[in-house]
């Protein structure tokens, strides 16, 4: 039985935890180190389960307040406001998780309904409020340890489950009177731990292969700063130089050429010159231009963000992005909210519209699912390209506002766990960096070098089947979310029965 606590005790240790939790992301990258904070709080909710309500849900802020101020430090990079409102937009989430945690202590078999109630948070913060933050999710800790092939059997929300599971059992060591309860723990723990090591990894179902090439032209100073046109000036004239490699027989003609979001911030189906560059240099390789670009939308004061397929006869086709980020690309209440914060309309002139459509593009031969950027956080992104027929993925990103931060390495690490859990290689071109390719296990297998110009060449394994998380892992993380909702209802019945 877990000693009872009272506020003294559970805020400060809330604090610490979170942060021991923030500490497994870049860019420290602790191994573990949120499954031990997850495992503390864990302890807090079942020593609270007598305390009053406002002690439980402080103690869940005050954890939620330390994970998520280090973990997304990188947003002061677009402005103190916004890395305030958003840190204090998620600490809130931790207010009720707290709760249906310390609900879920009074069940039996706790662990299981605990990783529901897990889950389910995970679930709220990724889909609320606008299109959600899934950010510093349990599951991404799995990266480089025993743990991350769970993310191809059971998804994302799967592992999280399974690392809560984990994190329980730690609790049942530490906590436990018997050495009988300890073994059965540590044994699970092991037999887990073992499993996952032994779970395999790679392509889903091997189809033909393909030559990429991922151009980062980088960026013209510091954010913001720079002309119209610099940064398509950049990227061409590194594709100028592809070609001239190509032409040399120092690299192979490439099946495709990948730019990164933003690669022109003018829209090339009306700006003239752009558009016939961009056609010129596509015939010059012998291969389509995968575009990233901001493009006019239907009125002056809307735009899309959007991945489109350029070869010498002109536009093909085109993915807009499906999660455009609140107060980065759109302005949510622009009148309201420019009031009190002028800089979002000189920032942000014009809303970028969200798209409707899965990021299937086919190129050349090549069925390719379109991301872009925060897109590879959303588990549906990813899910509805693969079940639309893609057979690699691309991250078009830029990360040209977060320069000199841990932001890059933390969206790296999701893009690696998610070419596990996809069973598909993952290209990452972006403009300043990371820019890279992984394979179906989660490795690295490129990285050009930071904030300067260069250009990748690699060779791909298209994949033609589904793990078999791409199957279960919508379904099982209804589940979960089912099960943590039931957890919360009957915990606080029994309590109310007591």
């Amino acid at each position: 039985m877990t000693p009872a606590v009272g506020g003294r005790v559970a805020w400060p240790a809330a604090i610490v935890l979170g942060v021991l939790s923030s500490l497994n992301f870049d860019p420290v990258g602790l191994p573990f180190a949120m499954v031990v904070g997850v495992a503390g709080l864990i302890w807090l909710a079942h020593a609270l389960r007598d305390a009053r309500k406002r002690t439980v849900m402080l103690t869940g802020a005050l954890y939620g307040l330390s994970f998520m101020g280090p973990l997304i430090w990188w947003m002061r990079a677009v402005s103190d406001g916004a890395y305030v409102g958003l840190v204090i937009a998620e600490t809130l989430f931790f207010i009720p998780i707290m709760l249906a945690l310390r609900a879920s202590a009074r069940l039996r078999w706790w662990p299981l309904w605990g990783a529901g109630v897990w889950v389910l948070g995970e679930w709220a913060r990724g889909r609320f409020p606008f299109t959600g933050f899934p950010w510093g999710r349990l599951a991404h800790t799995a990266l480089d340890t025993p743990f991350e092939a769970y993310a191809r059997l059971v998804a994302m929300p799967g592992t999280s489950a399974v690392l809560f599971l984990v994190a329980s059992l730690l609790v049942v060591l530490a906590t436990s009177s018997t050495w009988r309860t300890r073994g059965i723990a540590i044994g699970t723990v092991l037999a887990v731990a073992g499993l996952g090591a032994v779970l395999p990894t790679g392509i889903a179902g091997a189809d033909g292969t393909r030559k990429v090439a991922l151009v980062q032209g980088d960026v013209p100073g510091v954010f913001l700063t720079w002309p119209i046109g610099e940064i398509f000036k950049l990227h061409a004239a590194e594709t100028d130089r592809l070609a001239a490699r190509i032409e040399s027989g120092e690299v192979p003609r490439p099946d495709m050429v990948l730019w990164p979001e933003n690669a022109t911030d003018t829209d090339p189906y009306f700006d003239a010159p752009v558009k016939e560059r961009i056609e010129e240099l596509s015939a010059r390789i012998g291969a389509p231009i995968l575009v990233g670009g901001i493009f006019d939308g239907p009125t002056s004061s809307t735009a899309y963000n959007a991945g489109v397929v350029w070869s010498p006869d002109g536009p093909g086709g085109r993915y807009v992005k499906l999660k455009p980020v609140p107060f980065g690309e759109y302005v949510p209440w622009r009148e309201q909210a420019g009031f009190f914060v002028d800089r979002l309309a000189r920032d942000i002139p014009r809303d970028m519209l969200a798209g409707d459509e899965p990021g299937v593009l086919k190129i050349g031969a090549t069925v390719v699912g379109d991301t872009i950027c925060y897109d590879i956080a959303y588990d549906s992104v990813t899910n509805r390209a693969v079940d639309a027929g893609a057979q690699m993925i691309v991250v078009q990103t830029s990360n040209a506002a977060f320069t000199n931060t841990s932001q890059p390495e933390q969206q790296w690490d999701i893009s690696r766990l998610r070419a596990i859990e996809t069973g598909r290689w993952v290209a990452v071109p972006s403009t300043n960096g990371i820019t890279g390719v992984v394979d179906p296990h989660g490795r690295s297998v490129e990285r050009a070098p930071m904030h300067e110009p260069a250009t990748l060449s690699a060779t791909v394994t298209l994949a033609s089947g589904k793990t078999p998380a791409l199957v279960i892992g919508a379904p099982l993380e209804w589940l979960l979310v089912a099960l943590g909702l039931g957890a919360w209802f009957l915990g606080a019945r029994r309590k109310e029965a007591r």
